[in-house]
């Protein structure tokens, strides 16, 4: 189990490498302009750690696109990654 500072630090650095997004998003290759080192951008917390593709792999079974912002877009993936027991 995670603790909730490592969740924290997820949503944090999830919304900042994704708030930049033209939203609405409507799959994951819309989110790709807005990371600041493309699909190789690394997520990093605790125990945790993957890139955006590895994330994007692992959650194309658990994500419903389209998000209409931001915050839509963290709280799905936070919850795809306990659902897969990544989290």
């Amino acid at each position: 189990m995670v603790d909730d500072e490592t969740e924290a630090e997820l949503r944090e650095q999830f919304t900042e490498a994704f708030e930049e997004a033209d939203f609405p998003v409507n799959n994951p290759m819309d989110l790709v302009p807005a990371l600041p080192d493309g699909p190789g951008t690394r997520f990093e917390a605790g125990d945790v750690e993957f890139t955006a593709m590895e994330l994007s792999t692992k959650l194309s079974g658990v994500q419903e696109f389209p998000y209409e912002n931001v915050d839509e877009l963290v709280d799905d993936l936070l919850a795809g990654l306990k659902e897969k027991d990544m989290l």
